[in-house]
C-alpha cells in the first residue's frame, strides 16, 4: 500500500484536516492509515495496541449515531442468560 498524494483518500483527508486540525477523527484515519501503509509494506508497528484501538474506534463511530452524547464511551456489557437446550434441538434435525 502507497501513501498517494493525488489518491482520492489522501485528498478529503487532507482538505478535513486543512479544515479543522483537532479533529480527533481525522487524525485517527491518517494514522490508521499510515499504520495499515507500514502493515501491508512488511513493517511492525511499535504499539499494535494503539493501532488496535484506533480500529475498535472508527468501527464504534461508523455504528454509532452521530448525535449519540455516548459515541466516545466504551460500550457497556451485556449479559445474558444461557438459553436452556431441550431435546427437540433443530440442529439435530439437521443430522
Amino acid at each position: 500500500m502507497e501513501i498517494n498524494p493525488d489518491n482520492d483518500i489522501i485528498i478529503e483527508l487532507k482538505k478535513k484536516s486543512d479544515k479543522d486540525a483537532s479533529d480527533n477523527i481525522v487524525k485517527n484515519l491518517i494514522w490508521l492509515l499510515y499504520e495499515t501503509s507500514l502493515l501491508t509494506s512488511g513493517f511492525a508497528l511499535d504499539e499494535p495496541s494503539n493501532f488496535a484501538g484506533r480500529v475498535y474506534k472508527m468501527i464504534k463511530l461508523g455504528l454509532s449515531d452521530k448525535n449519540d452524547s455516548e459515541a466516545d464511551d466504551t460500550p457497556a456489557l451485556v449479559t445474558e442468560t444461557p438459553v436452556q437446550s431441550t431435546n427437540n434441538s433443530k440442529m439435530e434435525d439437521v443430522d
